[in-house]
C-alpha cells in the first residue's frame, strides 16, 4: 500500500511539473517601427506653400519652411527674422522663441520651420507666437529692384517683406526716434515727384554699422541707392540694410 502511494505521489509531481513547463511567455510587441513611421511622418509633413500662407485667415496656425536672411537683436528668449521662402518672397518672423545660443542661425540664409500664427499689426503681416525647427538648407535673396513701385501702396504690397531696392532717390528729411542719435532713424525720400518713407532699424543694423553712420551724415538734398526688406506700417517703410551715396 505504501508503495501504492508513493507511486501516485510520483506520478502527481510529474504531471505538475510538465504543466509548468507548457506555461509561455507573453509576446513582446515591439513598436520600433510604428514609432519610427509616426516619427517619419512628422518630419515630413509638408509645410505651407506662400500662396496658402498668404490666403490664410488672420489668427490661424501656420507652417512655413524658411530662410533667414537676417534677424533684429536677441533679446529675452526671442528673435526676429526676415525671412524668405525659396522663392524669395518676404515673411516676418516677429519674437520667435529661440535660445541665446540658437541667435546666429538666423542669418545668412540658414533654413528653419517654423510654426505659429499669422498675424497683422499696422498692415504688416507677420509671424507670431512662433517655435522653430532647425532645416539643413539654404537659400540667399537677391534685391528686388522696385524702381517702378517707389511711392505705390499698392504697387509695393504683394512684395511686402521682401528685400528690395531702389535707386537714385533724394533725401527730403531725416529724423531720430525721440530727437536721439542712438536709436531709429527716420527718413523720406522723394523721386519723379512721389515720397516714401524709410526707416534705419536700430534692432536690425546697430549703431557702428556702416548703413547707420552713412544715413547719419546725410543731409537733405543727398541722392543715393537704398536696399532694404520692404515692412509695412501703415504703408510701405522699408527698414534699410545697405545705402550709398551718390
Amino acid at each position: 500500500m505504501k508503495k501504492l502511494f508513493a507511486a501516485l505521489c510520483a506520478l502527481l509531481m510529474v504531471l505538475s511539473l510538465t504543466a509548468c513547463g507548457k506555461k509561455e511567455e507573453e509576446p513582446v510587441v515591439d513598436n520600433t517601427e510604428n514609432q519610427t513611421e509616426v516619427e517619419n511622418q512628422v518630419d515630413e509633413s509638408p509645410a505651407m506653400s506662400y500662396e496658402e500662407y498668404a490666403a490664410a485667415e488672420l489668427d490661424s496656425e501656420v507652417v512655413l519652411d524658411l530662410y533667414a536672411q537676417d534677424s533684429q537683436s536677441w533679446w529675452d528668449g526671442k528673435i526676429t527674422v526676415y525671412a524668405t521662402d525659396d522663392k524669395g518672397n518676404g515673411v516676418f518672423v516677429y519674437e520667435l522663441a529661440c535660445d541665446e545660443a540658437d541667435a546666429e542661425w538666423f542669418k545668412g540664409g540658414n533654413g528653419f520651420r517654423v510654426t505659429g500664427y499669422k498675424s497683422e499689426w499696422s498692415g504688416e503681416v507677420e509671424v507670431v507666437d512662433g517655435t522653430f525647427t532647425k532645416l539643413s538648407q539654404t537659400y540667399t535673396a537677391a534685391a528686388v529692384n522696385a524702381d517702378d513701385k517707389f511711392g505705390d501702396n499698392d504697387a509695393l504690397l504683394p512684395m511686402q517683406n521682401q528685400l528690395v531696392a531702389f535707386t537714385g532717390l533724394t533725401v527730403d528729411s531725416i529724423s531720430y526716434k525721440n530727437d536721439e542719435p542712438g536709436d531709429d532713424i527716420y527718413l523720406t525720400f522723394s523721386k519723379d515727384g512721389k515720397t516714401m518713407d524709410f526707416c534705419v532699424e536700430v534692432y536690425l543694423t546697430g549703431t557702428d554699422s556702416d548703413v547707420y553712420t552713412t544715413v547719419g551724415e546725410l543731409s537733405a538734398g543727398d541722392v543715393v541707392d537704398v536696399e532694404g526688406f520692404l515692412y509695412w506700417y501703415n504703408g510701405a517703410n522699408p527698414h534699410i540694410t545697405s545705402i550709398v551715396k551718390k
